[in-house]
């Protein structure tokens, strides 16, 4: 239960500073801000495998750059299921989910919080 909760602060950290430097990523609510870091953590443990594996022969076809696209589509699913966040178009969508991304991997080097189970 600790790893799931720093976990998830980390991803709501990483939204807030993605949210704050990106101008087409708009959060309304510190609530709207901790629902959406919980369903893009959702989205990206339930529904990312799936769409990996579907998209497995394009992702080769293009080297692993469609990886990119999905990242951008679960970004963008998780502005439409959670009211109070919003991203303006699907250029704000790519990038932010690349900042995103960034940002969570930083975040989480920092805190010393490993991806591998013990």
């Amino acid at each position: 239960m600790h790893s799931f909760l720093l976990h998830w602060l980390i991803l709501t950290a990483a939204l807030a500073l993605t949210a704050y430097l990106l101008p087409g990523v708009d959060v309304s609510s510190p609530g709207a801000l901790l629902v959406a870091a919980l369903v893009l953590g959702f989205l990206n443990a339930i529904l990312r495998p799936v769409l990996v594996l579907l998209t497995l022969p394009l992702t080769v076809l293009t080297l692993g750059l469609f990886y990119l696209v999905l990242n951008a589509v679960l970004f963008a699913l998780a502005s439409v299921l959670v009211p109070g966040f919003s991203v303006a178009s699907f250029g704000a969508a790519f990038v932010g989910a690349i900042l995103m991304s960034l940002l969570s991997w930083l975040l989480g080097s920092l805190t010393g919080k490993s991806r591998r189970r013990r």
